[in-house]
């Protein structure tokens, strides 16, 4: 995964839980603060785990709608 994909993924969450704020968990969380220079190890994962900060009851939602295998 890329910084792009991550931000495609971000927004995806944004737009369906209504939350403005999201926080990324786990390794794809480094992207964050290296989005050029991320070690290889974590550019190799196809997911990311997302939280909805203004959402919390709707984390749910993201794992039936754009979650693993979806």
């Amino acid at each position: 995964m890329r910084r792009s994909d991550l931000e495609h993924l971000i927004r995806a969450a944004g737009a369906i839980t209504g939350s403005r704020r999201v926080v990324v968990i786990g390794s794809q969380a480094i992207l964050g603060q290296f989005p050029f220079e991320a070690p290889e190890w974590a550019v190799m994962s196809m997911e990311a785990d997302l939280r909805p900060i203004d959402a919390p009851g709707t984390a749910e939602l993201l794992t039936g709608t754009i979650g693993e295998r979806k």
